[in-house]
């Protein structure tokens, strides 16, 4: 038993394989609804050899076979036994998966995807799907930032490990970037510098051409006096001497790219359209995400370009409300949260990588820019599209009482239940192109549930 499935892609051979080759690939190509994750890429395709990491800490080792490598033409991997944790996916039979290229034209290629395993094809396709999808989708943002003037650059994250700084990592190292991971730890290897957010090295951002800052301790959890002045802490202050540090640099950043939250709109704007000169709310996370944005001034003092990433509700199944929600619907057991007439302000993760990226290279960037898709939809609208596209009813409603038993009052009300419409004006200025502006198409892909793979 077998699946073969092949798409276009508009880009020449050699930029289509020269892709796979690069760091990040394999974490791009992942589906984000499987239980599986890139625990170590392949050094070659050639012969190297990738590891994933599967529920139970069972591992899938994938080796590449050098007989079968002829670049830019070819290369095949083959699940292997690696040690015992790699013996029950073993059990599931062989899978030898061969990777065609093929020039359709001086700027197109075909990419031929061939597996060899017992494993049914239809369970299959949708995976074959997102990954065409995904390669199509980055080598064309990457083709519009080399038109925008963007060469291979260094650039400095923190946050890496996160789901945004995953995703962000792998998809600037695929597109031909140097990309040094700012650690808290020790460091391991050229790619990494040891951070000390309370006082980093001066040396830390030495030959780094942007920043970008996405570091904090996660939002999400009861409001208490502790978790908020864990919220604000690890923002804040780390923030502000970064700033000053990249300030200080003789030879280091031109751009600085911290992240930023919708919250600094407050958490109750009920019939209002919140664009990135709307007035500041007057809660708890509203003064967090003021006093956060206010704290890259230095960069922006030394004539360092300085975007904040104004992010709205992230739509992924590897994190945030997504990944809570996808079980709940899955089961049956979906519905609205409180009223569901609070407009809710989301964003496709890949949209979200787009939009740093953007600020890298576009000139015109700087200040506040509302990273959110240009169509909102109410709680009730959200409930309805993701019961839809996993073919559940939505029929068991959550009261408000539900979020606050979990979040606290003040959690639940700045959070869960907050009613913000905001629009991404000043992309919109620029014709920003959104990968998934509509909330059914992003559901669709992020879970695997595309017309086009059923």
């Amino acid at each position: 038993m077998s699946i073969t499935h092949t798409a276009v892609v508009n880009a020449p051979l050699d930029e289509v394989f020269a892709w796979h080759e690069r760091p990040g690939a394999l974490h791009r190509l992942l589906p984000p609804w499987q239980p599986m994750r890139a625990i170590r890429e392949a050094e070659s395709l050639a012969d190297g050899r990738a590891v994933l990491g599967l529920p139970g800490g069972l591992r899938w080792p994938a080796q590449h076979r050098r007989a079968d490598f002829d670049p830019p033409n070819r290369f095949v991997d083959e699940r292997i036994v690696a040690g015992a944790a790699s013996l029950p996916p073993a059990l599931a039979g062989r899978w030898i998966h061969d990777h065609r290229f093929a020039a359709e034209s001086p700027d197109s290629t075909r990419i031929t995807d061939h597996v060899d395993t017992l494993v049914p094809g239809a369970l299959l396709r949708s995976t074959f799907h997102y990954r065409h999808r995904q390669l199509l989708d980055d080598l064309s943002a990457h083709r519009a930032a080399r038109e925008a003037g963007l060469t291979p650059s260094v650039i400095a994250v923190t946050g890496a490990s996160g789901m945004v700084g995953t995703q962000l990592c792998a998809f600037l190292t695929t597109g031909g970037h140097r990309v040094i991971r700012l650690v808290r730890r020790n460091a391991n290897g050229p790619d990494e510098r040891t951070w000390d957010p309370d006082a980093p090295a001066p040396d830390l951002l030495d030959g780094v051409d942007a920043v970008i800052h996405l570091a904090g301790a996660p939002i999400a959890g009861r409001f208490t006096a502790r978790h908020k002045s864990t919220v604000r802490d690890s923002r804040v202050g780390p923030t502000r001497r970064l700033a000053e540090l990249a300030a200080r640099t003789r030879v280091g950043p031109t751009v600085f790219i911290s992240a930023s939250a919708i919250g600094v709109y407050g958490h109750a704007r009920p019939g209002e359209t919140l664009d990135e000169s709307a007035s500041p709310g007057d809660d708890f996370l509203a003064g967090v995400v003021r006093d956060w944005e206010d704290a890259t001034a230095p960069a922006a003092a030394a004539a360092i370009r300085t975007v904040q990433v104004r992010t709205g509700i992230v739509q992924s199944p590897r994190g945030g409300t997504l990944q809570i929600q996808r079980p709940l619907f899955t089961a049956g057991l979906g519905g609205r949260l409180g009223s569901g007439a609070q407009a809710l302000s989301w964003i496709d993760l890949d949209d979200l990588i787009d939009v740093y990226h953007r600020a890298l290279y576009d000139p015109t960037l700087t200040g506040p820019v509302n990273a959110t898709a240009p169509n909102p939809v109410t709680g009730s609208e959200y409930a309805a599209t993701l019961a839809a596209v996993l073919h559940r009813p939505a029929l068991l409603p959550t009261p408000a009482i539900g979020p606050q038993l979990i979040l606290g009052r003040e959690g639940a009300r700045e959070l869960a239940l907050a009613d913000q419409r905001v629009a991404p004006e000043v992309l919109s200025r620029r014709d920003h192109r959104f990968r998934r502006p509509s909330l059914e198409d992003c559901l669709r892909h992020q879970l695997g549930r595309t017309r086009a793979a059923d």
